[in-house]
Formats: structure tokens, sequence, C-alpha cells
């Protein structure tokens, strides 16, 4: 700038030093590569940007904030600081938050256009999604929708970390902790056995019953698996489990080729497509499970997004939603959607 007094003329020059101001990307680039186990290399390649650039723009955010975020063995990254595990944490609040503006703004700007991804099991891919699926498309065309399929912590990772928009689970909600998981719908299993099995005769099963015949079923941490395990050892039973599968699918064709009686979620049961099977109730075996839809606290949520969880659970209202938003301790939250009827799948 120039500045004329006295018939003198002044020049000031404003130096400015470039590692002397954080900047939203270089949060982008210690994030990204703190959830790509530390490569930097496969960081690059997911940012569209070169390895030195990332390399460097951490360099001068840890020159600015006087601590090392990530430890390094020569040029590799070996681990997050104490320290780094602080900022990293900030540094997600802050990146939440940036993408709430954006989402916000969008709102504004097409309400009815956007992006909308889910992560959830293949139970709930495969049999429960398909309707609502169809009817939010039906909806919202210009909505981009993506699905990742994985397991429960693979699920919450993705949730967690921004990675995706809602987070679709039964088992291990205890790692969901860092989202609001809110109820969707109550389920339980069937027993699948062949039509010239002998349970087909049976009436009513028993536990006992079940229990002296190879069992084929989910992996366990997969779509309820833990009640069928609690209902065998609350009556001292063993089961036989002799094949682990994450595909409904994949078990029935296992069933089919004799491998043992299948333990499966109701809803995976098709009498058209399954007619070589029968399907044995087992709802007085065991304990219905809850799946539940979640979402990063302080979240942004788009219209269209109120509206798929409505459309996957008819319950969970736009009001229902904000009330619950707002209730922060894990009792509270469990009293309040007791008051809630779910339905049955």
């Amino acid at each position: 700038p120039i500045l004329q007094r006295n018939n003198f003329l002044y020049f000031y020059i404003i130096v400015v030093y470039p590692g002397e101001c954080m900047k939203l990307q270089q949060l982008r680039y210690i994030w990204a590569v703190a959830h790509h186990e530390l490569n930097v290399s496969a960081t690059a390649q997911s940012l569209y940007t070169s390895q030195p650039g990332i390399s460097k723009q951490i360099r001068l955010l840890e020159d600015e904030l006087g601590v090392e975020i990530f430890s390094r063995s020569g040029k590799h990254l070996t681990r997050v600081t104490p320290a780094g595990d602080e900022i990293l944490r900030v540094a997600g609040d802050i990146l939440r938050k940036v993408d709430s503006i954006k989402q916000l703004a969008q709102e504004h700007n097409d309400p009815r256009r956007g992006s909308l991804t889910i992560a959830t099991t293949h139970t709930q891919a495969r049999y429960a999604l398909p309707p609502v699926i169809e009817a939010f498309i039906d909806k919202y065309p210009e909505v981009s929708l993506h699905m990742h399929q994985g397991t429960p912590m693979q699920i919450s990772e993705q949730a967690v970390d921004g990675s995706v928009d809602f987070a679709i689970a039964t088992e291990a909600l205890e790692l969901f902790h860092d989202l609001l998981m809110m109820p969707c719908y109550r389920w339980n299993r069937c027993i699948l056995v062949p039509r010239d099995h002998p349970l087909a005769q049976v009436s009513k099963l028993t536990l006992e019953e079940v229990s002296t015949y190879p069992l084929v079923t989910y992996v366990f941490g997969f779509t309820g698996r833990s009640r069928l395990d609690e209902a065998f050892n609350d009556r001292g039973l063993i089961p036989k489990v002799v094949f682990t599968a994450t595909d409904s699918d994949v078990i029935k064709t296992y069933v089919r080729l004799g491998l043992g009686i299948g333990i499966v979620a109701h809803m995976a049961y098709d009498p058209l497509k399954d007619s070589d099977l029968v399907a044995l109730d087992a709802s007085h075996l065991f304990k219905p499970s809850i799946t539940s839809i979640g979402f990063r606290r302080g979240t942004y949520l788009r219209g269209y997004m109120y509206d798929f969880i409505e459309l996957f659970a008819p319950h969970l209202t736009r009001d229902r939603i904000t009330e619950a938003s707002a209730i922060h301790a894990k009792d509270d939250l469990e009293k309040f959607f007791n008051a809630v009827e779910l339905p049955e799948l």
C-alpha cells in the first residue's frame, strides 16, 4: 500500500509467511492420511493430488503448531502421536461442520439434487432396502445414491469418518457410540430345511431339537447372530455350527447341499425362489433383534435425507428425529424410543 502525507510517499511492505496460517486443506490431508493407514501414496491417489504435496502440507502444519501429528521412520509415517490424536479429533469435527455448511447451501440452491451414501450389511441391502431404494429414486431421481456393504466394524468406521451419510446395522451397536442410532424395526429368524428333512414334520421346534443338527448360519457379529448364541447359552446347549457366512443366499446354498440346517433372518426367505426349502418359525426360540439407522451427531440433514429415513422407518418423522438429536444421554434416548412402537419385518 502507498500513503501520501506532507508531500512524502510512504511505502509499506506486508510480508505473509506461508506456514503461519492453518489451511482447511491441511486438515483434510491429515484426516485422510490417518484414515488410509498412514499411507501417503494411497491418500494422494484418493484425493487426486501428489504425494510430495501432501507431505509438504503436513510438515507445514506441524511446524506451525509446534508438535508432530505423525511419528516417522525415515520418510514413512509410523503412527499417530498422542497430540496428533487430539488434533485429528478436532479436525474431524471441523471438517464435518464444513460439510454441513456445504449441505445447507446445496439444500437452498437445489433441494432435489445431491448425493446420499449408505453403509449396511448384505441382509439389509438384499432384503430390507430394495423397496425403500425404489421409492426414494422415484421421488428423487436427481439424487445420486451409493451403498457400501461391510461388517458392523467397517460400517461404524465409515459413518464416523464421514465416508457415508447413514449407517444401518443390527449387531455391535456399541461401536456406533459417536452416532445417533435410531431403532427402525424388529425382526426374527427362521430355520431352513429341505422339504424331506425330519424337522419339516415337527409342529413346534424346540432349541434342544435344533441343537442336535449341524447348523449353517451367520458369522458372529452379523445380522443378529448374538441373539442366536445367547439363546443356546441360556439353555446350556452348545450349537454345532459347521459353516458360517455373511450372505443369507450363501447360507441357503449350503443348506441345499445338505451341510446342515440354516438359521437366517425370516426376511431372507422367499416362498417362490426358495420353494425347495421349508421355513420353520423360530420366533419362540430367539429374542427379536432390532435394526437401527444412524448418522453423526451435528450432521446437517437435507430434506431428502429425512425422507429416506422415513421411507425406511415411517415412525422416524422429521420432528421425532429432531427431538432425538437434542437428547445426548444414552438412558434418556432409550426411554425416548421405548415409547415408540416398532414395526416387525
